[in-house]
């Protein structure tokens, strides 16, 4: 586990980073005059070009076998990206920097689950993921206090805070050098990309997987639910970012104990215990806004990614082939990563009419790959 422990480390650092700048972007695309079709056009662009490479750094990774390399090149491609948000004057700039920061999760991200999946054998594997979701997930927690911290209380301008957390992505490089190389065997290059080489049952995941990632949109339509209960621009500021962190805690505290249970009985019941509950913290997000409501609604949103982020995952890697695992694993991103920019673009558009219908087109979303994974049928 030593290695995975890595690996959780350097997500740990980076999503210090990361959680500095997320807390505060929808802030300052705010600030810089745009609105809630700007905040889903950002991050669903962002998703998009991540995800579209996400497929084949898997395959690559695959094919070339040396996916420590890759996992490296992706966290120094994020990390510098991240110095030049600072230099943004419009929400335009911020379209165009972002997805940039993720063109590096696009490249590190399957090789690096890839590498997980040899690290943790099939019975561990659902812990083992868990366990480097638990190390990223609080890397969120501490970055979204420091962004508290020196916002909210410190006065810290953006531009600071923007170059504190790309110190935070430059030390998570560390790490990675002492993360062992997993003996792959190269495979022959071909061009076969992608559901061709999939077998049924994980193509109807990655389908449940995509529906569900429709309705998932980004988590700023969440914290900007929150600053709307708020009349004070302090407390529409400070409360949203502890619900923030209250979802975040929630999501590391559960990660590893589901990640076990799922090893136990099953990964499919948990993705239907996640999507399920997703369906109903949406409805809930679309009625409710008072301050005791959105206490359990973000607790309720931090267990479904710990039902449903790792465990999805584990699920890909046990019905790929090992030989194939990292193609498997970028389709897989690949496939939610499309479905994340479509998200956030409805999501934005239908926030404009009314945030209740964003939130009432995830319950839907969800509800319907409950239905779909159903057709997962594997032993």
């Amino acid at each position: 586990m030593i290695n995975i422990i890595l690996l959780g480390l350097v997500s740990f650092l980076t999503d210090v980073s990361s959680e500095m700048i997320m807390p505060i972007l929808p802030l300052f695309i705010k600030q810089l005059g745009g609105t809630g079709i700007a905040v889903g056009l950002i991050t669903g662009v962002a998703s998009a070009v991540a995800s579209l490479l996400k497929v084949f750094s898997g395959y690559f990774s695959d094919i070339y076998g040396k996916r420590r390399r890759m996992v490296f090149a992706g966290y120094a491609m994020s990390a510098l990206a991240k110095l030049f948000f600072p230099l943004s004057t419009s929400w335009q700039h911020i379209l165009l920097l972002k997805p940039l920061e993720r063109v590096g999760k696009g490249v590190r991200d399957a090789p690096r689950d890839a590498m997980v999946s040899f690290f943790a054998k099939k019975k561990t594997r659902g812990r083992g993921f868990g366990i480097l979701r638990t190390m990223d997930t609080s890397g969120a927690i501490l970055g979204s206090l420091l962004a508290l911290l020196f916002f909210g209380y410190l006065g810290f301008s953006f531009k600071m805070i923007f170059f504190i957390a790309a110190l935070f992505a430059f030390l998570a490089l560390i790490p990675i050098f002492f993360v062992k190389e997993p003996k792959v065997k190269p495979r022959r290059f071909a061009l076969k990309v992608g559901f061709s080489q999939l077998s049924n049952p994980l193509r109807w995941l990655i389908f449940a997987a995509a529906v569900f990632a429709l309705g998932n949109f980004s988590y700023m339509f969440f914290i900007l639910r929150a600053q709307e209960a708020f009349n004070t621009a302090r407390s529409a500021f400070v409360i949203p970012i502890l619900l923030y962190v209250l979802y975040n805690i929630f999501y590391a505290g559960f990660a590893i104990p589901v990640g076990i249970v799922s090893d136990r009985i099953g990964r499919k019941k948990i993705l239907l215990c996640g999507y399920a509950l997703f369906t109903i913290t949406c409805l809930g997000f679309a009625y409710f806004q008072s301050l005791g409501y959105l206490i359990v609604l973000f607790a309720l949103y931090g267990l479904t990614y710990a039902l449903v982020d790792a465990t999805q995952r584990a699920y890909v890697s046990d019905l790929a082939p090992k030989n194939i695992r990292g193609t498997a694993l970028g389709t897989f991103h690949t496939a939610i990563g499309f479905s994340a920019l479509f998200a956030g673009l409805v999501a934005g558009y239908l926030w404009d009419m009314s945030a209740a219908y964003t939130f009432w087109f995830g319950a839907v979303m969800a509800f319907i790959a409950v239905v779909l994974l159903g057709f997962v049928k594997s032993k």
